[in-house]
């Protein structure tokens, strides 16, 4: 992003006004955004937030480029909701099993839901399981600090400690909320261990049957950690490690990234006590910058609740729509503003993007826009649509942009390509989504020969898919291989899109031989070096897949580009 380049604009919850974005360092932008606790299906409340920051994700790497922006969202694995689901599917497993059970599971659909929205995976994706050292270095670094006690086999902190100590946010100031107000609004967990009613967990002795760990702050018995340390401790191991370790570093200064987002239901006290504990351990008088919140979701005009029947996931939306017009329908509504989610405004969207798509695909552009997709070029967006996002993420502007260029796409060829890079910039066009489009598009049809015979190809590799035929998928593969594609198979939902390889070296008999060899070493139990081959073939974009053929019993094993 050069100097003179459009300024980007955003509205910070902690001053209620549209800053102008100045990142910590241009080459290295950061951004944390909530993520799932992953015990349930995702329900489309959940979708927005992932949606909204996937655009801001997609502009920051459109102004300082792909290699220069660190988006981290979070996995939450722990959780008394997760053991209770575990208890409840699994009874009888033994618990941590049925847990590890419950999050792989709910996880892997929540990744592929999200991807059917057009999202792209975010730079990291902490989960944390994986993270309890950070955890328990920050709380044994709040308690050393005297912002957090010991009670009870407890560690928790203390409101008060914070409030007045020089170099600290006022706690509450990014709800805006007294103490005495914060006390009135909150469920506050009366305990005997607690010095004062505000003070909340930061980590706690597990139950038995519990999954623990070792606890910090010289406790003895087993314990796991508290909500809000969990995202505090995720942020700072993957958002501040260029500048030395994150916890490790002692200047302030350092200890703070450029975005942190969620819903609007975060903002107390989630958000507000990720402050405060991360404040306290690091001496810094902020933890990010800038702190970015959209607004509710409804349903029909009502609250989502399982018990007025309207409460919906994304899995089952996506029975029935496609996700680009979910996403659509999302995105036609500023991301701060309460948003209504009806059937009305889905059926436009999805209109709407079929007018789209057979405007731009009369069977010239599709072969240019694979290319594009498949190269990772960065095409240039049309002004009309940039210009808005500037200006505090307005995809409302940016659609009405994209209207403007599908209505003069209508009679000037030459803009069909613009109405393309920015409908794809959106994430609204991909490989994955245009067949969907296509077929709801208002004539029916769509005049693209090629299209039509790699659809043909993909019902084939399909069906070989489903019954484990490796021979059919390997020649379908060699069919296309002479355009430089190969099929992508989706595990989640068996769909078959197309990727390019890199000829030089991801020649499809090159990986095939590179299979039988891994095969040969799994016969032998060699499995070091079956290893290494998977692990070779990983760092080339190559993704193996492991089977059963049902008749034989013996290992089948395919092939995909990883995305």
């Amino acid at each position: 992003m050069s100097d003179n380049a459009p300024h980007l604009r955003l509205y910070n919850t902690l001053t209620h006004e549209k800053e102008e974005f100045l990142p910590v360092d241009r080459e290295n932008v950061r951004m944390y955004v909530c993520g799932p606790t992953v015990y349930d299906y995702a329900h489309i409340g959940n979708a927005r937030p992932v949606i909204v920051f996937d655009v801001l994700f997609r502009l920051l790497r459109h102004l300082y480029g792909e290699d220069h922006v660190n988006y981290a969202r979070n996995i939450t694995d722990v959780d008394d909701k997760i053991n209770a689901r575990a208890a409840r599917d699994y009874p009888d497993l033994p618990l941590n099993e049925a847990i590890r059970k419950v999050t792989e599971t709910t996880n892997a659909q929540f990744q592929a839901d999200v991807a059917a929205l057009g999202c792209l995976a975010p730079t990291s994706q902490p989960r944390a399981t994986e993270t309890l050292d950070e955890m328990r270095a920050m709380i044994d670094r709040l308690v050393k600090r005297g912002f957090a006690y010991v009670a009870d086999d407890h560690v928790l902190f203390s409101v008060s400690s914070m409030n007045g100590a020089k170099g600290l946010p006022r706690y509450g100031a990014l709800a805006r909320r007294s103490l005495d107000e914060m006390i009135a609004g909150a469920r506050v967990d009366v305990a005997s261990y607690k010095r004062d009613e505000m003070d909340f967990v930061l980590w706690k002795p597990a139950k038995a049957g519990e999954p623990g760990w070792p606890s910090p702050a010289g406790i003895e018995v087993p314990g796991r950690p508290g909500w809000h340390i969990e995202c505090s401790a995720m942020s700072m191991a993957k958002l501040l490690q260029p500048f030395g370790g994150g916890l490790q570093c002692d200047d302030p200064e350092k200890n703070v990234f450029d975005i942190h987002a969620g819903g609007i239901d975060l903002v107390f006290p989630h958000h507000e006590n990720e402050i405060a504990q991360s404040c306290c351990a690091l001496g810094s008088d902020r933890m990010a910058n800038i702190w970015m919140h959209n607004g509710f979701l409804q349903v029909e005009g009502q609250k989502m609740s399982k018990s007025l029947g309207n409460f919906v996931t994304i899995r089952e939306l996506l029975n029935d729509w496609s996700g680009a017009s979910m996403r659509l329908a999302m995105l036609l509504t500023h991301y701060r503003q309460p948003i209504n989610w009806t059937l009305e405004k889905l059926t436009a969207a999805r209109s709407e993007l079929a007018d789209w798509a057979a405007c731009v695909f009369d069977g010239v552009l599709l072969g240019e826009f694979e290319s594009r997709l498949l190269t990772n070029s960065r095409p240039p967006i049309d002004p009309r649509v940039i210009s808005p996002l500037l200006d505090d993420l307005n995809t409302v502007g940016a659609i009405t942009g994209i209207r403007a260029l599908y209505h003069e796409a209508s009679s000037n060829d030459d803009t069909k390509i613009h109405l393309l890079n920015a409908a794809h910039f959106l994430g609204l066009f991909s490989l994955r989504n245009i067949g969907a489009l296509l077929t709801n598009s208002a004539s029916g049809t769509a005049p693209i020969a090629r299209f039509s015979e790699h659809r043909q190809l993909i019902s084939k590799v399909q069906a070989a898919s489903a019954n484990f035929d490796s021979a059919a998928i390997q020649q379908a593969n060699t069919t296309i291989s002479s355009q430089g594609l190969v099929f992508n198979i989706d595990e989640a939902d068996g769909f078959v899109s197309f990727d390019k390889i890199d000829s030089s070296s991801n020649e499809p008999d090159d990986i095939q031989a590179k299979i039988d060899e891994r095969l040969f070493y799994l016969r032998e139990k060699n499995f070091a070096e079956a290893d290494r081959i998977r692990s070779e073939l990983l760092e080339k974009g190559i993704q193996l897949k492991d089977g059963k053929d049902p008749a034989t019993g013996e290992r089948v094993t395919t092939w995909e580009v990883k995305r």
